[in-house]
This record gives C-alpha cells, sequence and structure tokens, in this order.
C-alpha cells in the first residue's frame, strides 16, 4: 500500500470518526436547539471524503434528528437556513438529504413548508425526480390538511416527472377527490388503476365507499361492495360499518339490517364500532327507540355474541335522549354511568348539561356544574360556555355572570365565546346598556371580538331598525379586516328585506356571485375594492340560507313569479333547494289563494325528494280552508297521520279557522276535545276562533262557558275578556257585557282593546245613566286614564234629568284626571281606545254643542282647555330611545 493511499485512508477513517462523535452529541443535545443547531453545522463542516455514499450517511442520520430539533423550537428560519446549507453539499449527498428534510416537514404535519421545499428540490433538479414514496408523503400531508392546490400540483408534477404510481398514491388521489366531493373524478381514476399497472386493495375501496356514502350516494356505494369478489378484494369490517352508517343516516333501516346478516355472512363479526355507527344514525334521525332497542340488546345478550357498548356508546345513547327531549330516560343513564366511574367523564357530563340547557332546565345544568366540581371532574371552558349560553338566550344576564365567576375563579380565562354568548343574550333581550358594559369589558380584557361578535352586534342594530349604525359596523369591521362570511352577508340581507328595502337585498344577492362580500358596499360604503383586493371577499357567496330569506322576503310581498326566478336561479347555481325553501313557497302561495300552485310546488317538492314538514301541512290546510274545501283538509290529515307527522297547535287552529268559516261550530268544537286528549293544550287563538263564531251564531250561552274554560286553562289574559266583551256589546247582550267589564276592571286588567265607549253610550241610550255613571266611577278608583269622550254622554244624560250635583262631580273628576295623569295602578293604552273607538254622536260638531251650552255642564270647556295644553303628552325626552354605544369601542 503506497503512503498516499494510505493517508487518503487515515483521513476518511478521522472524518467518520469526527461525523459519529458530533452526531452522538447532536443526540445528547436535543433539548438545547441552539447548541444542537451550531453541532449539526460542525457536521456539514467536516471535509467529505472521497466517498459520497459513506459521507451521505453520515448527513442522513442527522437530518431527521435536527430537522425535529428546530421542529419542536419553532426555529423557522434555521429550518430554511438548512435547507440552504444542504444545497451546499455535493449533487448526491445534497439530493437525498432535501428528501429526508421533505419527509420529516411532511411527517411533521409541515404541508406548506414541506411543499415549498418540495417544489425548490424540482427546481435545483429538474431530470432527477424524487421517488414515489416522497410524492407519496407530501401528497399525504396536503390532504390531511386540506391543501387541495398544493394536492393537485403534485399529482401533475409526478405526471409530467413520469414517475410510476403505486397502489397507495392513488388511494391517495381518490380520498383527495372524495373528500372535494368530486366523486365522479374519483371513480375515474379508481377505474384507470389497473391502465397504470395498480390494483385496488380493500382501502381503494374503503375510501371509494365512503366517499359515496358521503355524498349520500349509498346505492353507488352498495354497486362497489358487489364487485369487490370480481377484483380478488374481501370486504372489510370498515366497509360494511361505513355502508352501515350511512343507510341507517338515510332511515333506510331495513337496508342496513340486511348488511349486518351479509357481513355475519361473510365470516365478519359485527364489532362495537358497527353498533355505534348504527346507533349514531339512528340518533341523528330522531329514531331513538329503535336505537335504544340496539343499546339494551348489547348490554344484557352476550349469548348473542353481541359486543359490550362501550362509553362511546353511552355518549351517543346520553345525546340522543337529549335531543328528542326524553329527559327522564337520560337521567336513568347518567346514573347509571355514574355507578362506573370509567364511563362518567367530562366528554359525557357536557353531552349532559348540553341537554339539559338546550331541554330548558337551566338550575339543573347548574347544579350538574356544581357536582362536577365537587366531585373533582375539572369543568372546562366549554361546559361553562355552554351553561352561560343557556342562561343568557333566557334573559338571566346576571346569573350568566355569576356563572362566569365561578370560571375565573376555577382559573378559566373567559374567551371570545364566552363574551359573545353575553352579548347574545343581551341584545336579543333589549339590553343594549348591559351589552354596552359587557363590549367595553370584553375590549378591556384583551378579548377581541371575532366575526361572530360583530355578526350578534350587526343583527341587533337590524332588529332595532338602526340601519345606519348597522352600516358603519359593517365598514369598522372591513376596516380591521374581519372575514365579512356568510352570515354577515345572510343578516344584512334579511334587514334589508325586513325594513322594506327588497330590491336592495335582491342586488347584494346577485352581486355576491362577483365579488363575495364586497357586495356588501352597495349599502353606500364602498369598501369592494377593499375586500376584492384581499381576495377574500370573492369567498363568500350566497347559500341555501341566502336564497331561503330572499325567496321568503319575496313571497311576502307577493312578488311570487320573482320568487320563482330566484329558485331557477339557485338550482342553477348547484344549490338544491329543501323543505324550508318549498314550505315558503308553498305558503305564500296558500296565502295569496293560488291553491293549484301550490299542490305543484308540493310535487315537485315530493320529485326532489324533499319530505313534507308540518309546516307544509300547515300551510296547505290554510290555502285550503280559504276555499273552504273541508273534504280535502279531511285528507291532508289522515296522510299526516301515515306520514307519522303529529299535528300541533297551528294545524288545529287552522282546522277550527276552516270549520267555524264555514258554520260547522260543532266539528271545530270536538276538534278542541281532540287536542285535550293528545295532550296539545289549545292556545288564546283556539278559544277566540270558537267564541268569535258562537257569538256571531248568538249562541251566547255556549260562548259564556267556552269563555269560562279558556279562562281556566290559559288564565284571565286581556285578549280574552276583550275579546268576550266586544262579542256581546256587538250582540246587544249590553247586561253580559257591563258584569264582565266590571270583572276586568277588579283584575286591573289594560282596557286598551275594549270598546268601553260604546258599553258607556249604550247604557246612557238605554237611559241607564246611574250605571255608566258607576263604571266611570269605578275605573277612576281603581286607578285607570282614559278617553274624556267617555264621560261626554253621561253628563249630558245627567244634565238632561237635572241632576247637576252630579253632572259637576263627574266634570270634576274630568278635570282632576287631565290636570293629574291618574294611572299610578294601570294605564291603559289610550291611544287604542282612541283608533278602536267608533264616532258616535259626541264628535265633530256635537263637541261644540256640549261644551258651550250651560246646562251645568260648563266645567268641561275648562276640562277640554287643559287637555289641549298637553294632558297625556308626557316626556318627550323620555320616549327618545337611547343611544347604542356598540361603535365607541372600535375607535
Amino acid at each position: 500500500m503506497d503512503s498516499k493511499h494510505f493517508r487518503e485512508k487515515n483521513r476518511t477513517v478521522g472524518s467518520m470518526d469526527q461525523r459519529n462523535k458530533l452526531t452522538k452529541a447532536l443526540i445528547k443535545n436535543i433539548h438545547n436547539p441552539t447548541l444542537a443547531w451550531n453541532i449539526f453545522k460542525r457536521i456539514l463542516s467536516v471535509p467529505t471524503s472521497s466517498s459520497s455514499i459513506i459521507s451521505s450517511r453520515s448527513v442522513l442520520r442527522s437530518i431527521p434528528i435536527i430537522t425535529n430539533i428546530l421542529i419542536r423550537a419553532k426555529m423557522v428560519s434555521q429550518i430554511d437556513n438548512l435547507q440552504q446549507l444542504l444545497l451546499q453539499q455535493p449533487q448526491e449527498v445534497s439530493h437525498v438529504s432535501l428528501i429526508a428534510l421533505i419527509r420529516v416537514l411532511a411527517k411533521s404535519s409541515l404541508s406548506d413548508m414541506a411543499f415549498s421545499q418540495f417544489q425548490s428540490f424540482r427546481t435545483r433538479f429538474p431530470a432527477n425526480p424524487p421517488p414515489v414514496y416522497l410524492y407519496n408523503v407530501v401528497l399525504e400531508s396536503s390532504l390531511r390538511e386540506d391543501k387541495m392546490d398544493s394536492f393537485s400540483w403534485l399529482y401533475k408534477d409526478m405526471v409530467v416527472a413520469g414517475v410510476s404510481p403505486e397502489t397507495y398514491t392513488f388511494n391517495l388521489l381518490i380520498a383527495g377527490l372524495c373528500d372535494s366531493g368530486r366523486m365522479e373524478d374519483a371513480r375515474e381514476v379508481f377505474d384507470k388503476m389497473g391502465v397504470k399497472g395498480c390494483r385496488p386493495n380493500e382501502f381503494s375501496f374503503g375510501i371509494l365507499v365512503r366517499g359515496y356514502c358521503r355524498a349520500r350516494l349509498s346505492i353507488q356505494a352498495l354497486d362497489l361492495l358487489d364487485g369487490m369478489e370480481s377484483f380478488g378484494v374481501q370486504p372489510n369490517t370498515v366497509i360494511y360499518n361505513t355502508l352501515i352508517s350511512s343507510f341507517c343516516r338515510e332511515g333506510r333501516t331495513d337496508e342496513a339490517e340486511r348488511l349486518v346478516e351479509r357481513m355475519r355472512e361473510d365470516g365478519l363479526f359485527p364489532d362495537v364500532v358497527t353498533f355505534n355507527s348504527r346507533i349514531s344514525a339512528l340518533c341523528s334521525a330522531g329514531k331513538i327507540l329503535e336505537a335504544s332497542r340496539i343499546f339494551r340488546d348489547m348490554q344484557i345478550d352476550e349469548e348473542l355474541g353481541l359486543p359490550r357498548p362501550n362509553i362511546i356508546t353511552f355518549n351517543l345513547m346520553l345525546e340522543g335522549f337529549c335531543k328528542e327531549g326524553m329527559l327522564e330516560e337520560a337521567n336513568t343513564l347518567v346514573e347509571s354511568m355514574k355507578r362506573n366511574e370509567s364511563l362518567m367523564g367530562l366528554d359525557s357530563y357536557n353531552i349532559w348539561l348540553l341537554g339539559l340547557v338546550r331541554n330548558g332546565k337551566l338550575l339543573e345544568a347548574q347544579l350538574v356544574l356544581k357536582e362536577m366540581v365537587d366531585k373533582g371532574i375539572e369543568p372546562n371552558i366549554y361546559s361553562f360556555n355552554t351553561v352561560m349560553d343557556g342562561l343568557s338566550k333566557n334573559g338571566l344576564i346576571s346569573d350568566a355572570r355569576m356563572v362566569m365567576g365561578l370560571m375565573i375563579s376555577s382559573g378559566i380565562s373567559p374567551d371570545t365565546v364566552t363574551y359573545s354568548t353575553l352579548l347574545h343574550g343581551c341584545c336579543s333581550t333589549g339590553k343594549v346598556l348591559k351589552a354596552n358594559s359587557i363590549l367595553q369589558e370584553m375590549m378591556l380584557r384583551d378579548c377581541s371580538p371575532n366575526t361572530y361578535t360583530c355578526n350578534i352586534l350587526l343583527h341587533s342594530l337590524w332588529k332595532e331598525g338602526r340601519i345606519l349604525e348597522a352600516e358603519k359596523l359593517l365598514q369598522k369591521m372591513n376596516e380591521r379586516s374581519y372575514d365579512l362570511d356568510n352570515v354577515t352577508c345572510n343578516i344584512m340581507i334579511d334587514g334589508l328585506c325586513k325594513s322594506g328595502k327588497l330590491d336592495e337585498a335582491v342586488d347584494i344577492v346577485k352581486g355576491m356571485w362577483i365579488h363575495g362580500s364586497a357586495a356588501l358596499g352597495n349599502l353606500g360604503n364602498s369598501f369592494i375594492g377593499l375586500v376584492d383586493s384581499s381576495g377574500n371577499g370573492k369567498k363568500c357567496l350566497p347559500d341555501l340560507i341566502t336564497y331561503s330569506i330572499i325567496i321568503n322576503g319575496l313571497c311576502k310581498a307577493g312578488r311570487l313569479d320573482e320568487a320563482r326566478k330566484k329558485f331557477i336561479e339557485m338550482i342553477g347555481k348547484n344549490l338544491h333547494p329543501d323543505s324550508i325553501i318549498y314550505d315558503t313557497f308553498i305558503h305564500g302561495f296558500c296565502k295569496h289563494g293560488k291553491i293549484s300552485s301550490a299542490f305543484r310546488v308540493l310535487k315537485d317538492m315530493e320529485k326532489r325528494g324533499c319530505n313534507k314538514s308540518l309546516q307544509t301541512y300547515n300551510s296547505l290546510i290554510l290555502g285550503l280552508g280559504s276555499k273552504n274545501q273541508i273534504f280535502e283538509i279531511y285528507g291532508l290529515l289522515d296522510d299526516m297521520k301515515e306520514k307519522g307527522i303529529t299535528p300541533n297547535i297551528c294545524t288545529y287552529n287552522n282546522m277550527i279557522s276552516c270549520l267555524c268559516e264555514s258554520g260547522r261550530i260543532e266539528d271545530a268544537t270536538s276538534l278542541l276535545d281532540e287536542m285535550l286528549q293528545k295532550g296539545i293544550s289549545p292556545n288564546i287563538s283556539s278559544f277566540r276562533l270558537l267564541i268569535k263564531a258562537f257569538c256571531k251564531a248568538s249562541d251566547f250561552g255556549i260562548a259564556k262557558e267556552v269563555f269560562e274554560i279558556a279562562s281556566s286553562t290559559c288564565g284571565h289574559k286581556e285578549a280574552l275578556y276583550s275579546l268576550m266583551f266586544n262579542e256581546l256589546l256587538i250582540g246587544g247582550e249590553v247586561s253580559e257585557a257591563k258584569e264582565l267589564f266590571n270583572a276586568a276592571l277588579d283584575r286591573y286588567l289594560d282596557l286598551g282593546n275594549f270598546q268601553y265607549n260604546d258599553l258607556i253610550e249604550k247604557l246612557c241610550e238605554d237611559e241607564m245613566f246611574e250605571n255608566a255613571s258607576d263604571i266611570l266611577h269605578k275605573m277612576i278608583e281603581k286607578g285607570y286614564r282614559f278617553d274624556p269622550a267617555s264621560f261626554m254622554p253621561v253628563i249630558d244624560g245627567l244634565g238632561k234629568r237635572r241632576k247637576k250635583h252630579d253632572a259637576d262631580e263627574l266634570a270634576e273628576r274630568m278635570m282632576d284626571m287631565a290636570s293629574e295623569g291618574m294611572g299610578e295602578k294601570k294605564i291603559t293604552r289610550i291611544e287604542s281606545a282612541f283608533n278602536r273607538q267608533k264616532q258616535n254622536r259626541f264628535s265633530g260638531s256635537d263637541w261644540q254643542t256640549i261644551i258651550h251650552r250651560d246646562d251645568g255642564s260648563g266645567l268641561v270647556l275648562k276640562a277640554l282647555k287643559r287637555v289641549q295644553k298637553g294632558w297625556g303628552q308626557g316626556s318627550i325626552s323620555s320616549l327618545q330611545p337611547q343611544k347604542n354605544d356598540f361603535l365607541d369601542y372600535w375607535g
């Protein structure tokens, strides 16, 4: 061996030893990223031997180590620098090293960084593409993080580079297309696998089956299952579970049961996932009793080989019971779960809390929250926010504040959701000052509002009719770069529709297809350019809710032809109408008497697979009733029964109204009995319809009986008393009306809807002045303030009877009431009384006769002058709405 070769060998061995030592030092310093980074740079700086393979192996061992160290330490600039250092190595070393770096980045869920470095790699080595496994890793990373643009680029580059795909590559491509909803393309790629020399495996079939099921194409998924045998692939449990769940979710439980049997025939045993899929789907479809039967069998039928339920099974059943309002069953299940501590964890408690809140059991929810703390199960922010949301939505802001205090004392800081929940509660109940206070507190705690928060405020401003302030808030949102999402646009469109600006709303919907949320600039904010320049606005396109709002607005305005055009436009934009939109059309046509058009819509609705809802039937019943088509209405009721749709109070009221209008009062009364038997409590509207019908038929005795039943069922409500009183008066039952009016006074009911002027006038016409005078005195004694015209016929009558003292006394009372504004106990809606009272013989010029005559009623003139000077006007400043300073906190 010559000396030159010997020296070369010694240098190689020395370099290897040095790199091995440095690599060991690198491993020892994984918790010291700065030192580790310096050690790695030393590894790269060690002189390279003549053997590039040995050098690359040494570097390759250290790359995953240093990359993971830098990722954990979030040393992004060093990762970029790492790429540059590797590019300075010899070409062969650089090539394999960069592949190792990209692989680690992709595996670490840094898809953007991995993709960027992959593109740089392809630019540096255009003729030497990476192996297929690197394409697979980066494709999988992009798919996992929903980076479909990167995914598409990688696939095209793979084709251009001539890299042959594997079955795994095809599986990734099929999954990406399925996730994008491109099922036809996914099937095309699946069918081309054989052309590229790849055979689909069980995962290929499983991915495509899942895609079909998610797209609600279960039949195509079943066809794929049937074709697996021809490829020599046996279906697995996952594929069967996916199909079973899909059929259950679509309500096709018979097909699901047949699949379970077929699964057993294929030698596969349904596992707990199979049963959980069935239970989950059944609960989602509202078929809780079927789910409960399966759950019970899992618990008791071990000899049948059924799997035992796990914590997921229990949670699914708990959620299902709560969703259907079956709180007794839910509570029983919770108690059984508590007996096994491993079953009742934080997730289970949160499901129980949400169930209680949604079913209005707010006190119980607060007690459960306390129980969690007592048992050492620490509630998380979701637990607290759930309870606060329920309290806030019911206007119990103080109670929600107390829960927030408990939250803070537990070491959990309120977040944007917490404050948004409080804001929503305040805004929905009109507590503007509290909303301002909460918004200010939110800002002081450095808890920035998000789009959801702003949408709450926007909705509140529109609800109060404060359009200019809503537009200003929208401008602030744009200036602060908040994403104006579909909810924002829909709030604005809904507000415009409800405020009569329907044409502007239509223009915005049209503009959204071009400018996205920037179409809101049509309101006068002039920020189309701002939003378009960012590109975000174009992502906000009209959705099903947008069209539901605009179609509803057009239908309510009677612009049915325009609504139909919007419907066609929506379908053209690949937005499929749901039962809500169809119900809107049906209701609109029925309301405007176009029954045949309503039934044509119904036919199209059923053709497109949308089920008739309770609202559908109620609208049709109302429409048929307006045409007195009673026989057809009973046909609809039979159809409801067959479909398992239970009539509600609205259904029965529509029926009662139709029957009463057609004079079939006895049939209407029998419906009242049917309601009570079915546990549906009649409301005031139900009784009002019957009372009016009986009074119209002059059957005041039965009307009075219905009134008494109504009072015992609904309580002694002003609406019932005023209706009965007015109907008695119209029917000439003055004595009965007087007695009922006295009862209303005793109960201090609001008199705004009582035609009491007519009662006093009728009593005076019958020369029952003392009775009329007694009523006036009683109204004054009870603290009522009422129309001064009520005094006139009584004063006139007493004057004619020469009862000057009594007439003067009433006039004095009238003056006192005018000057002092009596109404400390109850104040009637005087404006309503003025609007409703009929023209009588004391109106117009007759007033002048009464005022100027000299029969002891001269005091009326003095009283009238006091009225003209401002009686009843109140404080103008008190009527001004309080300013809502939402915008003050936005700078």
